[in-house]
């Protein structure tokens, strides 16, 4: 049976919980990593419910360790990886000039080493090629004030990820980076900042099942006709 994971896993009501239902309704036995087994196990249950196959694996995407023993827990189920979707980022807004280095660090950790670590474990387990794809974000393409620490991680998980498709593509793994240009409609955003959803409207939500659409339309491409990078905003976005 192929198998998907993804790492980054919120509420049901967000991207990384809804990519997991989308591939397990392809059929995919899908393992969904995240911070705690409680988080995990809601969305593993939940996809469990709907006749379809999933197990939470807790995860912190910074530390080898643990990142190796989500891998050998996929190993273990006997399945082929086809999909690794690396769905992990942070809010880590401040000025430079008044920033810990650990703060800036830890933003670095969490959006660029983390990928670093999926995706050699990832590629290590996907022999017969694969699908490897990263969440990226506006800020992966340019600087902005008082975001220097979450520009400077998502940039560089954007450059990890360029030089991995070209690493990997003779190997039959697809490498890509989804940028995700906006503020998302799920849970996080209008439950966590209401007052930006009032300011901007429905209209300015980016639609998540669009982005999960992005995401199975790039697993999904020959290997003819590859794409790195899919931006996704809505239609009122400047940019």
């Amino acid at each position: 049976m192929k198998t998907a994971v993804v790492i980054g896993v919120g509420p049901l009501n967000g991207l990384g919980a809804q990519l997991c239902v989308r591939f397990a309704q392809k059929g995919l036995r899908t393992f969904v990593g995240g911070r705690t087994q409680e988080s995990v196990d809601a969305i593993a249950d939940h996809i469990n419910s709907q006749g379809h196959t999933a197990k939470g694996v807790a995860t912190d995407a910074r530390d080898p360790a643990s990142m190796k023993a989500l891998f050998d827990t996929i190993d273990s189920s006997g399945g082929e990886l086809a999909v690794a979707i690396y769905n992990v980022g942070n809010n880590t807004p401040g000025r430079i000039a008044d920033m810990e280095p650990s703060y800036f660090e830890n933003a670095w950790r969490t959006c660029c080493f983390g990928g670093f670590l999926f995706a050699q474990e990832a590629i290590r387990r996907m022999p017969n090629g694969g699908t490897l794809l990263f969440t990226g974000a506006s800020a992966s393409l340019r600087g902005r004030a008082n975001f220097g620490a979450f520009n400077s991680g998502k940039g560089a998980l954007r450059m990890l990820a360029q030089a991995l498709a070209k690493e990997a593509a003779a190997d039959g793994v697809h490498v890509g980076h989804v940028v995700i240009d906006g503020p998302i409609g799920g849970e996080k955003i209008i439950q966590g900042i209401p007052q930006l959803v009032e300011r901007i409207g429905e209209d300015g939500l980016i639609d998540i099942q669009g982005i999960v659409d992005a995401y199975e339309y790039m697993h999904e491409q020959p290997r003819r006709a590859w794409t790195f990078e899919v931006d996704v905003r809505t239609s009122v976005e400047s940019w």
